[in-house]
C-alpha cells in the first residue's frame, strides 16, 4: 500500500522548515521534556495530543471556578524541570514559582495516629520515636540504605539506555549489594519493628504504581530523594507547568497540535516513517517518539506483522499496575486544619495490597491519599472554598468491575469515611464534582488494562526487561513516559526523555 505523507511547513514560513522532522505522540510531562530535548538537538517537532489541552494526565479539569489537576500533583528533583528550561536558554523562575510542601505528607492511621513526614531530620527521628522510640536508630540505618540506593540507581542508572542485556549484567553486583532482591516492605522491616512506622516507611512505591510487597527495594530511593531535593508544588498548579514546557516548546519553532489521535505508527522497512491520524491525515517523519502508554503503543498503534519481542502475548502477559479511583471536589467552605497532603491508612495494609494487585478485588475498605492545593495556592478556588482530589488505589479493568454503575455508589462510601475523620459536613458543602476511574484510563488516556501507571514496576520489569527508550523492534521508533525505563512518576519520566540524547540520532544526520 502506498501512503501519501503530508510534511507540515513551519508556521509562518513561506517554505516548508528544512529540518529533520520529529513527531511525538502524547504531551504528558515525558513527551512534552522529549520536544524539548528533540528541538534542541536540531529537530523541527511536532507534538499530536489526544485530548482537547496539552498534558495528557497532567491534564487540567477547570470547572465551577475550581482547578483540579488531573494527576500528578508535586515536584520532586526540581532540576529536572530546570534543565529543560536551560537548554532552550532560559530560567524556568521566570514562568513558574515553585513552593516547597512542609511537611511532605500528613499520614493518619485509622486510630487517629498521625506522621507528619518531612525533610528534616531531626523532626523526623522525633515522629519516628513517638511511634516506637526503640525504631530510631532503624531508621537511620533505612535513611542510610535509601541513600546508597539513590546513589546507584538514580545518580547512574536512572537515564541510562538499558539497550542491551549487558547492561543489565554490569550492574548485577551493585543490585545485590544493595539487597534489590528484597521488595521494598522487606528491606523497611529489616530495620523497623513497628508495625505501622514499617507501613508509612514502604508505601513509596504506590506513588509509581508498584506494590510495597513486590516492588524492588529499589524503589526505597525515593525515601531519599524527596530528603535531598524536597516536595514543591508549582502555584498554579501542574497545569502551570505544563504551560510552561509548551511555551518553550513553540520558542523552539515546535508545535501542538490537541484533538489529534493516531490511530497508526506507520512502518517501512522496519523502520518508523510517520503516523496516521484517526481522521485519516497522515503524516511523514524523521523518527517518531511515542509517549503513549508502551503496552498500547505495541499492541494499538502498530500492525503486528512488525513486531518480533513486543508482540501482543508478551504484552498481554506482562504484570500491571493498580488502576486508580479518583474524585475531584470543590467546597464552599475552607478547610484550614487538613494539610495539602493526606494519606489516610485504612484498616487493612498488606491484604488490601493483596486485594488489589492479586485478587483483583474491589475492597469495601481503602487507604486515601488527599491532596488540597488550595492549602498553598488560594487562587485554584473561589474566595472561601477549598479544590481537593482523593485517591484510592484499586485493581484494573481485570477485575471485572462495571465502573458506570460502581463509580457512584464507591464515591459515597469515600465521602462518608471522609466526612466521619478530616472532612465534617463534606458533602453538605461540596460544590463541584467529579470523578475518574479505570475505566476513564482506559478510554481518556489509553492505558491498557486502565492501570494509571502502566507495567507494574518489579524488578523482572525494569530496566532491560522493560520496553526500551529505543523500539527494539522498529528503527527510529522511540519511547518515554511512565511504560518505558526508568518507570513513572514526574522525576522517571523526565529522565526517560533525558535517556532520547544517548539513542536518538542527532537531527544533523538526517541532512
Amino acid at each position: 500500500m502506498t501512503v501519501a505523507f503530508i510534511r507540515e511547513p513551519q508556521t509562518g514560513a513561506s517554505d516548508p522548515d528544512p529540518r529533520p522532522h520529529a513527531i511525538v505522540i502524547g504531551s504528558g510531562f515525558g513527551g512534552l521534556a522529549a520536544a524539548i530535548r528533540l528541538g534542541a538537538r536540531g529537530y523541527r517537532v511536532t507534538v499530536l495530543e489526544k485530548l482537547e489541552q496539552a498534558g495528557g494526565r497532567a491534564s487540567v479539569f477547570r470547572q465551577d471556578g475550581f482547578a483540579f489537576d488531573a494527576g500528578p500533583t508535586i515536584i520532586t528533583a526540581s532540576h529536572m524541570l530546570e534543565e529543560l528550561w536551560t537548554l532552550c536558554g532560559r530560567k524556568m523562575s521566570d514562568d513558574l514559582a515553585l513552593r516547597a510542601i512542609d511537611p511532605f505528607y500528613r499520614i493518619r492511621f485509622e486510630n487517629g495516629k498521625s506522621f507528619d513526614y518531612s525533610g528534616d531530620p531531626d523532626r523526623m527521628r522525633a515522629e519516628v520515636a513517638k511511634f516506637n522510640p526503640a525504631d530510631v536508630a532503624g531508621f537511620e540505618r533505612f535513611v542510610k540504605a535509601s541513600e546508597d540506593i539513590f546513589k546507584v540507581g538514580f545518580e547512574q542508572l536512572v537515564d541510562q539506555p538499558f539497550g542491551s542485556f549487558l547492561d543489565m549484567v554490569k550492574i548485577a553486583p551493585a543490585l545485590l549489594r544493595l539487597e534489590s532482591y528484597r521488595t521494598v516492605y522487606s528491606l523497611v522491616s529489616k530495620h523497623i519493628e513497628d508495625p505501622q512506622l514499617r507501613e508509612l516507611l514502604s508505601f513509596h512505591p504506590l506513588l509509581v504504581g508498584g506494590n510495597p510487597f513486590a516492588a524492588s527495594a529499589i524503589f526505597c530511593l525515593i525515601a531519599f530523594l524527596e530528603r535531598k531535593w524536597g516536595v514543591h508544588f508549582a502555584m498554579g498548579g501542574m497545569g502551570a507547568v505544563v504551560q510552561g514546557l509548551v511555551g518553550l516548546i513553540e520558542g523552539q519553532g515546535g508545535t501542538l497540535r490537541c484533538n489529534a489521535t493516531v490511530a497508526r505508527i506507520e512502518v517501512s522497512n522496519r523502520r518508523a516513517t510517520g503516523v496516521t491520524l484517526a481522521n485519516g491525515q497522515t503524516l511523514a517523519a524523521d523518527i517518531v517518539v511515542s509517549n503513549a502508554d508502551s503496552a498500547y503503543t505495541y499492541r494499538s498503534m502498530i500492525e503486528p506483522r512488525h513486531r518480533r519481542r513486543w508482540t501482543d502475548r508478551k504484552v498481554e502477559g506482562m504484570r500491571y499496575s493498580m488502576g486508580l479511583f479518583v474524585w475531584y471536589f470543590g467546597t464552599k467552605r475552607r478547610y484550614e486544619d487538613v494539610q495539602h497532603h493526606t494519606i489516610l491508612m485504612g484498616p487493612r495494609y498488606r491484604e488490601l495490597l493483596r486485594d488489589i494487585f492479586e485478587r483483583k478485588h474491589l475492597s469495601d475498605d481503602f487507604s486515601l491519599y488527599l491532596h488540597r492545593p488550595t492549602a498553598t495556592d488560594p487562587t485554584l478556588a473561589p474566595a472561601g472554598c477549598d479544590a481537593f482530589y482523593v485517591l484510592s488505589p484499586v485493581p484494573h479493568m481485570d477485575a471485572g468491575v462495571d465502573w458506570t454503575q460502581q463509580a457512584e455508589p464507591y464515591r459515597r462510601r469515600i465521602a462518608d469515611y471522609l466526612s466521619s475523620t478530616l472532612l465534617p459536613d463534606l458533602e453538605a458543602n461540596v460544590v463541584s464534582s467529579r470523578m475518574l476511574t479505570p475505566l476513564d484510563f482506559q478510554d481518556r488516556y489509553l492505558s491498557f488494562k486502565g492501570a494509571a501507571f502502566g507495567m507494574e514496576p518489579i524488578l523482572t520489569q525494569s530496566a532491560w526487561f522493560r520496553p526500551h527508550n529505543r523500539s527494539e523492534d522498529i528503527e527510529n521508533l522511540f519511547l518515554v513516559g511512565a511504560g518505558t525505563h526508568p518507570g513513572a512518576g514526574v522525576p522517571g519520566v523526565l529522565a526517560s526523555a533525558r535517556v532520547l540524547d544517548a539513542v536518538v540520532p542527532h537531527a544533523r544526520q538526517f541532512v
